[in-house]
């Protein structure tokens, strides 16, 4: 289900304070991500909020089979995903995937929000992401470099959703924490998720044949 910023950061910033808890990076960056990612809400399968990959050898209770779309350079990948929907070459060595792949699933919302701060915590590639965990633009500045997506609108994206979920954080978080220089129409709603995103950038990772977590 779909929320209003509103309400989602009401649902889910309990389970991203714990995970500012363990990673230091800011509970406002943590839900960023888990908006952009999930749509709001609207697209969190099994409690699915930042589309870490499963293995087909994980146990049933651990994964799931979603639709998804994925970017590759070649039209004969077929054997990568466990079912492909459709293929369409959608520019030089470029083709567009609709497939089922295997993403994790979890029992609860913290559950998945607890697998992302294991995914930073672990991934080395975003040690320089974690000494400026606490600055949103910062963070999102680093995991942009390191490689976390490829699009050129992923940071401006994810500040002008950050600055929309400071606008409802708990009457006790009154610092501004989000402090980019200010950008045209911020005020709007990004109404986008990680597909949606895919499908502007060229160059976006062919896909994640694995977890994020390493």
């Amino acid at each position: 289900m779909k929320l209003l910023p509103k309400d989602f950061v009401e649902k889910y910033y309990p389970f991203a304070q714990k995970t500012q808890e363990k990673t230091g990076v800011s509970a406002i960056a943590i839900l960023a991500q888990a908006a952009l990612e999930s749509g709001w809400g609207e697209k969190a399968p099994g409690n699915m909020f930042f589309g870490i990959k499963a293995k087909a050898t994980d146990p049933p209770e651990k994964r799931q089979l979603v639709t998804t779309t994925e970017y590759l350079s070649s039209p004969d990948k077929h054997n990568l995903f466990p079912e492909v929907l459709s293929v369409k070459k959608v520019g030089r060595r470029r083709w567009k995937y609709r497939v089922k792949d295997w993403f994790r699933k979890y029992e609860t919302p913290e559950g998945s929000f607890d697998d992302h701060a294991l995914f930073f915590l672990k991934n080395k590639r975003y040690m320089e992401a974690l000494q400026v965990g606490t600055d949103p633009v910062a963070f999102f500045r680093e995991i942009a470099k390191a490689g976390y997506a490829t699009s050129p609108i992923y940071f401006e994206t994810l500040t002008k959703v950050a600055r929309m979920i400071e606008r409802h954080l708990p009457a006790a978080f009154t610092r501004r924490d989000v402090t980019a220089p200010p950008m045209e129409h911020t005020q709007d709603l990004p109404d986008i998720h990680q597909d949606e995103l895919r499908s502007f950038v060229r160059n976006w990772p062919q896909r994640r044949s694995k977890p994020r977590i390493t």
